[in-house]
């Protein structure tokens, strides 16, 4: 894969696909303007992570509102451009994320271009998780988010689509199938007679085999007319008289457009920035208004910051060895494998001869324990810093953080200790 060459290339370039090999990097114009300006206001900060951590900054200042029924999002063009920059500078990442899944799993469906695609349309994921007041590193961080991103997506979608429309309706929640409904605009009125249909099918269409559900056939006519039936009597008392009547014929039709809304909903159609507009020459980033310009005051703020955050990944480091170097060989050795190998459990369990459970359990263990101590020194240092925020003991949220911060850390450190023997 080209590199790219200086600040403004990192911050204002999309990697492009030919089939699964990379192309030569799309400039994105409106993003280098913005670069080049600020790079010319502040010479001295030549860093990508400065930037990095500036620009998410910029982005949780002005980050989209959900709305009420938390099934579309406010996005606003003052938002959007720290979004697109940190979208641009993680690139990279997300190509040697995708570049190792299709490297190490050779049976996957899907290319690398798949799988670039599979990360990167998660994106938002990554700038809600971040968190620099732990003193992550946003390059790093977003390179372990996005490898988890895709064996966790791959996962989940493998078992959508080896289900049949009957199997997936077998194993959709009410939330997500009003939810796929409706963002496929079928009407409050439609969703609901779909809604009401489909709790009929959960009711009257009881496998009989003794394997899962995946593989679900289309049901009999004879407990389609069950579910028609269902339908019409809840009609009455659930749903108002402007609901349609519906036969078994139509109880068909309605499940299998159900279905397919569920699966769009699962996987949509991602839609690039860069796509040009419908009749247009000009790109849909093109139209967003350029702002967020860094004035004085706002450079000083981030140089302090800067320096702060500097001496907290120090310290964060410092911890983190320490528990390290607490743990006997055994437990360096499994986390080697897991971190830097990229082995899987069973692969672990036949490396070192024991069961896939037993490596589960000690892997867990392992991590719980590093959790626990880092939360515990988290919640210390927080106390320290605010004498109105003490913590008897770590909350969800924080072990929530801890744990990924653990995450990131072990899969940099044992990447940049490649030599180190894992046996």
């Amino acid at each position: 894969m080209p590199s790219r060459r200086n600040l403004v290339e990192q911050f204002s370039t999309f990697l492009q696909f030919e089939g699964d090999r990379p192309r030569p990097w799309l400039a994105d114009p409106r993003l280098r303007r913005s670069m080049e300006r600020r790079l010319e206001s502040q010479k001295a900060q030549q860093e990508e992570n400065f930037w990095a951590l500036y620009w998410h900054k910029q982005w949780l200042k002005h980050r989209p509102k959900e709305s009420a029924d938390k099934l579309t999002v406010q996005l606003n063009p003052t938002q959007q451009l720290p979004q697109n920059h940190l979208a641009a500078f993680v690139q990279d990442g997300c190509y040697w994320a995708a570049h190792k899944t299709v490297t190490r799993f050779k049976n996957l469906p899907y290319g690398l271009s798949d799988c670039f695609q599979l990360a990167i349309s998660q994106f938002n994921k990554i700038l809600k998780g971040f968190d620099s007041a732990y003193g992550s590193d946003f390059a790093t961080y977003a390179n372990a988010a996005f490898a988890s991103l895709i064996r966790e997506t791959l996962r989940q979608r493998n078992e959508v689509d080896i289900c049949t429309d009957w199997g997936l309706l077998r194993k959709l929640s009410k939330k997500r199938l009003t939810e796929a409904l409706l963002l496929q605009g079928l009407g409050e009125t439609t969703t609901q007679s779909y809604v009401l249909t489909w709790q009929g099918f959960k009711l009257h269409y009881v496998p009989h085999q003794a394997t899962g559900t995946r593989k679900l056939t289309k049901p009999d006519g004879e407990t389609l007319a069950k579910i028609a039936a269902y339908y019409k009597a809840q009609k009455r008392e659930q749903l108002s008289p402007d609901h349609p009547d519906a036969n078994a014929e139509d109880i068909e039709t309605w499940l299998l457009t159900t279905a397919k809304a569920a699966r769009q909903y699962l996987y949509p159609t991602q839609v690039s920035v860069n796509a040009q507009r419908a009749g247009q020459e000009t790109e849909f980033i093109d139209s967003l208004p350029e702002t967020n310009e860094l004035s004085p005051m706002d450079s000083l703020v981030e140089i302090e910051a800067q320096t702060e955050r500097q001496q907290q990944r120090q310290a964060l480091g410092d911890v983190l060895a320490q528990l390290l170097g607490e743990l006997d060989d055994d437990a360096r050795k499994l986390l080697g494998f897991y971190y830097r190998d990229g082995l899987t459990q069973q692969e672990m369990a036949k490396a070192l001869d024991i069961k896939q459970y037993t490596v589960s359990r000690k892997l867990s263990r392992i991590r719980q324990g590093m959790v626990k101590k880092l939360a515990a020194w988290s919640a210390e240092q927080m106390s320290s810093a605010d004498v109105d925020n003490l913590h008897t003991g770590p909350d969800l949220d924080l072990l929530s953080t801890v744990s990924s911060v653990l995450d990131e850390w072990l899969q940099q450190h044992f990447s940049t200790n490649a030599t180190e023997p894992s046996e």
